[in-house]
């Protein structure tokens, strides 16, 4: 949130702040209502749902209200289990263990009566009012043991609910204690201690080793190691020189280094990560969505069997066991737990999901449309040949192409002088330097005019070629170097494929993804040589933007299709596809923006965890529905029948909130064999 008012403001799930009363760019209207993971809306909400959420302005209290319960399930278990050994051990003190069970069930019931009171309240009836019923039944046929029980199963249900649910706001508080409170400002040659927060963009620090980066910033001197495993989930350090960008977060390894600020607070790398988990983690997927819908009339339903229980029966502990047995916590629980548990795995691999829905979208996506350069390749060229002609050496061919390269950013300017530094070579001073955008470059060298660049705009300038076919035949790129109204030969490019890109797409087919399709700027010859060596099903190659956007939306029709690109000249098409995945997106705010699934690493494996990670998250959410499902109304038949006593309902109803909690947590170490595997060639490395 920038330039907004503060005042009175909410978070919604699209992740955005707002007032009383706005809409933002989510396309949502906020009127003092509020959506939580738990799949209740809440108006004005200041209490909590059976959730264990509270649901204020203030977010992410899970975490306090969870130490205030323990306080209650401690000190009312205490004395409800001191009422059993008193009967056990005295039974002549009768008196004293009737009155210390009815302490301990009034102290035990207190936090769910109170939280159900606050709901009726706001004319709101959730399930909470389910247990509230339960325990006071039981307090009013006087059986304050078995009222103790049920409040202390019940209680400690919801403090396990509060820990689980609150995922995103401990993800968050993780990440905080990334970043340091204070950091080094250079004045002049003095080092001043101010608050991280009180840091500018432009403003110098210094960071020594062991200290983690306060805010994003660009090294302007010193050259160090950074472990960036907090934002890119990669274990292998990465190398910093002068003129490289580091993000807040991550930690400074070997070297001193004077930075300048160039993000400081929720611009930053990690301000956008916590932005996206908290985004995540408060969405909803379709499933809670459907229950969010109907949950206003399971209440009433519930209530109506429970009285029709006590018309057959007139049995009260029939009717108590009724109400516990129904609260369907473990039904509520079954997609939050997994959402929080896959969310937090993929943080971990530095895989950050927007909308859970996405996260569920992944496990359907049928068809893979990948960008070539900078994504299935390194996207760096690399001079692979040098093909000077007649009378001119290769030095020579070399050093005229680098003289002008050296002002041009272009990929293959950069491969030039790379290759021209490694050589040792140096450059004669040029003047009049011009680009021609995807043509090339000319400037005047020694009085000379020299023209560098494709084949097509030397015949433009009347200048005979050689090998020009022969040459990108060989699924190279070339440009050709003239002088003085005369070709000097050409220089040819490569663009490595990346390691990962051949086991990623086989992982993929193994996975049942049908179709893989790669759309390129670039010329037909290197498409297919990098298409045919990835087996790649079709490609299209010299696509422009709205090409590939064409390309994308013609696979659309019949498959569900995910795009992977680098998010800075593939936005539209990454926006085009059903889920748009951006490779490499550590700084990068268009990549951020424009994806629905941003990876901050360029690890392709990541890809294919990210479509197992959902099918295996779809799974899990389907077995904590059918196995909760199967708990309630398998519970609630029993107790109609007169077989459920009131404490087994309270005992159960706690243990199958464990088994989804422990079901679901079984997605918090997938992919811990690619950390694993890095760590490992990370040492390896470290020892040679």
């Amino acid at each position: 949130m920038s330039d907004i008012d503060k005042k009175h403001e909410h978070s919604c799930s699209c992740g955005h702040d707002h007032k009383h009363d706005h809409s933002c760019s989510c396309g949502h209207d906020h009127k003092h209502d509020h959506n939580c993971s738990c799949g209740h809306d809440h108006d004005h909400m200041d209490g909590t749902c059976i959730c264990g959420h509270n649901h204020k302005e203030e977010g992410g209290v899970g975490h306090d209200r969870a130490m205030g319960k323990i306080f209650f399930v401690l000190f009312g278990g205490i004395l409800t289990l001191n009422s059993f050994i008193l009967n056990w051990t005295m039974p002549d003190l009768e008196f004293a263990a009737e009155l210390s069970a009815l302490l301990g069930a009034f102290i035990l019931a207190l936090p769910i009566i109170i939280t159900a009171v606050k709901d009726l309240i706001n004319g709101k009836v959730y399930m909470n009012e389910l247990v509230a019923l339960a325990i006071l039944a039981a307090l009013a046929s006087a059986d304050f043991q078995t009222a103790g029980i049920i409040a202390f199963f019940l209680l400690v249900t919801i403090i396990i609910e509060t820990r689980t649910a609150s995922g995103a706001q401990r993800s968050i508080e993780e990440l905080i204690k990334l970043t340091p409170n204070t950091a080094r400002r250079l004045e002049g040659d003095k080092e001043v201690e101010v608050q991280a927060t009180a840091l500018k963009v432009g403003d110098r620090i210094r960071v020594r080793p062991g200290e983690n980066f306060p805010v994003d910033a660009k090294i302007i001197s010193g050259e160090s190691t950074v472990n960036q495993a907090s934002i890119t989930g990669e274990s292998i350090p990465v190398e910093k020189t002068v003129g490289s960008d580091v993000f807040a977060g991550t930690q400074n390894l070997t070297g001193l280094v004077d930075l300048e600020v160039t993000k400081v607070g929720e611009d930053t790398t990690l301000g956008k990560v916590k932005d996206m988990i908290l985004q995540a983690e408060s969405s909803r997927t379709p499933v809670v969505r459907i229950i969010d819908r109907y949950a206003g009339y399971y209440t009433p339903t519930v209530l109506m069997l429970a009285w029709i229980t006590w018309w057959f029966t007139e049995d009260i502990n029939s009717v108590i066991a009724f109400l516990v047995i129904a609260c369907p916590c473990a039904v509520v629980l079954a997609t939050p737990t997994a959402v929080v548990a896959a969310v937090a795995a993929a943080a971990r691999l530095g895989i950050f999901i927007k909308n859970v829905s996405h996260l569920e979208l992944a496990s359907k996506i049928t068809s893979f449309v990948f960008d070539k350069t900078g994504t299935l390749t390194d996207g760096l060229l690399s001079v692979v040949k040098l093909q000077p002609a007649g009378g001119v050496s290769p030095a020579e061919l070399l050093k005229t192409a680098g003289a002008v390269e050296r002002y041009s950013n272009h990929p293959t300017a950069v491969a030039i002088q790379k290759l021209a530094a490694e050589a040792g070579l140096t450059f004669d001073e040029a003047t009049d330097f011009s680009e021609t955008h995807g043509r090339g470059v000319s400037a005047t060298v020694n009085g000379e005019k020299v023209l560098v660049g494709r084949a097509n705009w030397m015949r433009e300038q009347n200048l005979e070629v050689f090998d020009a076919d022969t040459a990108e035949s060989d699924g190279m790129s070339v440009v050709y170097v003239a002088c003085g109204g005369k070709v000097l030969g050409w220089i040819g490019f490569k663009d490595k494929i990346r390691k990962e890109a051949p086991e990623m797409l086989s992982e993929l087919r193994r996975q049942g993804v049908r179709y893989c399709a790669m759309v390129t700027g670039d010329r037909k010859s290197v498409a297919e040589s990098v298409a045919k060596q990835l087996a790649i099903d079709e490609f299209q190659s010299e696509c422009l933007p709205d090409g590939k956007v064409l390309f994308v939306e013609n696979v659309k029709r019949n498959s569900r299709v995910a795009v992977v690109g680098d998010g800075v000249n593939d936005a539209p098409a990454l926006a085009a596809g059903d889920l748009g995945i951006a490779m490499g997106a550590i700084g990068s705010d268009i990549a951020i923006n424009s994806a629905s699934i941003a990876l901050m690493t360029n690890d392709l494996r990541r890809i294919a965890m990210l479509v197992f990670l959902s099918r295996k998250s779809q799974m899990i959410i389907n077995q904590n529905l059918l196995f909760g499902m199967l708990f309630v109304f398998g519970g609630m038949i029993l107790s109609m029948v007169g077989v459920m006593t009131p404490i087994w309902a309270a005992v159960l109803h706690a243990g199958s909130t464990l088994i989804i909690i422990f079901n679901s947590a079984r997605l918090v170490r997938t992919g811990e064999e690619l950390t694993l595997e890095e760590s490992a060639a990370a040492q390896n490395q470290e020892n040679n």
